[in-house]
């Protein structure tokens, strides 16, 4: 079974940026065979995705209020996810977690928080 830590998180002024990282482990694992996402969940509402990655990285796919602002990549050598976010804005607050898979449904890690504000 796999398992997902994500790290990066923290406060961080409108405007700015913050890079996301994910490890990726657990036996049997193949993170380079695998497809990976990232979701958020802001306070007081659901679990959203924003974004995805196939395995080899050759093709991604964001939710519409995040393109061109956040840009995710992979490290297959390294079973590393990360998520580049720039120009945030109060809405981009929440926690933010890296999962297995294409979409929601899959595992995920314990999250990390991002908190946008003055």
């Amino acid at each position: 079974q796999v398992q997902l830590v994500e790290s990066g998180g923290g406060l961080v002024q409108p405007g700015g940026s913050v890079r996301l990282s994910c490890s990726a482990s657990g036996w049997g694992f193949d993170f380079s065979q695998t497809a990976m996402s990232w979701l958020r969940q802001a306070p007081g509402k659901g679990l959203e995705w924003i974004a995805s990655f196939t395995a080899d990285g050759s093709y991604s796919k964001y939710i519409r209020f995040v393109e061109g602002r956040f840009t995710m990549s992979r490290d297959n050598a390294k079973n590393m996810l990360y998520l580049q976010m720039n120009n945030l804005g109060v809405d981009d607050t929440a926690t933010y977690y890296c999962a297995e898979g294409w979409g929601k449904g899959g595992t995920r890690g314990p999250g990390t928080r991002v908190t946008v504000s003055e």
